[in-house]
């Protein structure tokens, strides 16, 4: 018997990128992963509570995580060392596409006979291409994969007929494809279990904790996140989850809600564990007009104490904002506007204008708000240089707007590396002004071998080609850092520090520039691992500040008393489920 029936494994963004000279730049600036993605998908917890809950023993190993805590760390040998009947793989997020399949080979190899399954977005849009590739047996398509997975494992347990499991993709003993339905698409997310429980026994249980971290360095700052949606209502046009990707590729035709009240149990649930952060993904005000005061109601009945963190879709008002301020412990908000130029989100399908975001500024701040996140990114549609650096440059009138005291936090980085597969401008590029290098999930592999984020980029527009979108880049961070410094909101040491900073990344970028013109393989090689040092030192913040995207927290050990008293009360949780399970059975 093995002693795991599934592991999920989370690969890094390039295998093996500790034996690459790799210059990541800013891919990574604005997400709290480091360049590597290291940062496994929420569905991990979900699908493996479900599958706890019907008797099959799970693990999730977080490959990547370990890779950069550790340079040593032999990937193989752990890979080997573990034993499943099923290697689920996520391809959630296409820069995994290098990573992903390397750690698939690398399963087949050392386990032949068990089952390699991908899923996720990517996996979902490339499936028939993925299920072609040797190493990989399954793809479970869809964006709600927890009750096919586990009819999938019950089939495979007990050799039942695989054609019946919805949205699965598999290959039969002769190598043959099968593509089953996607007839599993739920139009409500009540029903999934979501439950930090489920993580932190399967941690003890395998007494893993490095392996088991949703990132790097999560159990200093841990931040944990709930889900209101899946799918969604608006159509940006570079996005892969739009309302218009989920209909084309995941067959989701309207978004699934989890209603206003589990929301709030999820909440109060992972409280009973951890008094960390606690991130809505999901606009509140998405699900109509009374979900957000429904929200607002519950969370005050229950008593929501944690920090929360928001997502807005759209501008927002003070109607809503009060709620939020009179409702939860406090909060923080993020909003992307992606440019500041009205042309430029015109065209990305957001109707707003600049004095709506300015209105958005100062009621949250005169509500509670106690701190404010803004997006903006450089490779738009119709953006300029001169349109990327106005985003830059509009952050002053927005500092004035609310005072430079105020936690405003402003980000500008590039629309990297790739353009989502399913959104619109990715169906239909030339409509968009887009000149894309890679179609296929091959393509989109091969470039992630790239020594250079710029060469990395699978796009460049007719306003920007790639080397102006990695100057504009650079400009922009430029001039956000002059500006911050300017209202008084950063002192000349950290000025110097990023300037220096953001001067050395364009430097390296261009020092690869000219290696890469070098024609001898081995002398461009051996010049490339000259500079790697120099890339890794600012891999973590190239054009941001990265630390101001941590919310001071306690580490994971401070809690030790909640995470007894909230395994318990989990326990005690699933006995009724499965109670009322056997009831209607």
């Amino acid at each position: 018997m093995a002693s795991s029936d599934i592991v999920f494994l989370h690969a890094p963004t390039v295998y093996d990128f500790r034996k690459k000279p790799i210059f990541y730049g800013p891919v990574s600036d604005v997400v709290p992963s480091s360049p590597v993605f290291e940062m496994y998908p929420l569905g991990f917890m979900t699908m493996s509570s479900h599958l706890e809950e019907a008797g099959f023993r799970t693990r999730i190993v977080n490959l990547a995580v370990q890779m950069l805590q550790d340079e040593k760390f032999d990937v193989e040998k752990r890979i080997r060392s573990l034993d499943a009947d099923v290697y689920a793989i996520d391809l959630h997020w296409l820069p995994h596409a290098h990573g992903a399949l390397e750690i698939a080979k690398i399963v087949k190899k050392y386990h032949p006979d068990s089952i390699v399954e991908f899923g996720g977005f990517s996996s979902s849009y490339f499936c028939d291409e993925l299920i072609m590739r040797p190493e990989v047996d399954m793809v479970m398509r869809g964006d709600s994969t927890e009750i096919p997975h586990v009819e999938m494992m019950r089939a495979i347990e007990k050799g039942g007929d695989l054609s019946l499991v919805p949205n699965l993709m598999w290959k039969d003993k002769s190598g043959k494809v099968h593509k089953n339905p996607m007839s599993y698409v739920p139009d409500s997310i009540d029903d999934v279990i979501f439950d930090y429980g489920t993580m932190i026994k399967n941690t003890l249980r395998h007494r893993d904790i490095k392996g088991a971290l949703p990132w790097l360095n999560w159990d200093k700052n841990p931040l944990t996140s709930v889900f209101t949606v899946r799918g969604c209502s608006f159509n940006c046009s570079e996005c892969g989850g739009s309302h218009s990707a989920n209909k084309n590729f995941l067959c989701r035709s309207k978004p699934a809600f989890r209603s206003p009240e589990k929301l709030v149990e999820d909440i109060c649930a992972i409280q009973d564990y951890l008094k960390a952060p606690i991130f809505i993904i999901g606009d509140l005000r998405q699900g109509g007009k009374d979900y957000a005061p429904r929200f607002f109601s519950e969370a005050k009945r229950q008593g929501v104490k944690n920090h929360i963190g928001l997502e807005m879709f759209k501008p927002g008002n003070k109607e809503f904002f009060s709620g939020l301020e009179s409702s939860i412990g406090g909060y923080t908000m993020e909003f992307s506007p992606d440019s500041h130029d009205e042309a430029v989100r015109a065209a990305l399908g957001k109707d707003y204008d600049n004095a709506a975001i300015e209105k958005t500024l100062t009621a949250a701040f005169e509500n509670g708000c106690q701190r404010f996140d803004l997006f903006y990114m450089t490779g738009l549609p119709q953006q300029t240089r001169e349109s990327a650096i106005y985003s830059a440059s509009a952050a002053k009138k927005l500092w004035e707007t609310v005072g430079p005291e105020k936690r405003l936090y402003i980000y500008n980085a590039p629309f990297a590396p790739f353009v989502d597969p399913g959104s619109k401008i990715f169906e239909d590029p030339e409509k968009w002004g887009y000149r894309m290098f890679a179609r296929t999930l091959e393509e989109h592999r091969a470039l992630l071998d790239n020594p250079s984020w710029k060469q990395v980029l699978s796009y460049e527009t007719i306003w920007m080609d790639k080397d102006a979108i990695a100057e504009a880049s650079y400009d922009a961070a430029q001039v956000l850092t002059d500006i911050e410094f300017s209202v008084g909101r950063i002192d000349k040491e950290v000025y110097d520090f990023r300037s220096e900073r953001t001067g050395t990344a364009r430097d390296l970028m261009h020092r690869i520039d000219g290696i890469m013109k070098i024609p001898d393989p081995e002398e461009r090689d051996a010049k490339l691992w000259e500079v790697k040092a120099d890339g890794e030192r600012i891999m973590l913040s190239t054009v941001c500040n990265k630390k101001d995207l941590d919310w001071k927290t306690g580490s994971i050990w401070t809690n030790a008393p909640r995470v007894v008293s909230g395994l318990l009360k989990s326990t005690l949780s699933r006995g009724r489920r499965s109670q009322s399970v056997n009831v209607a059975d």
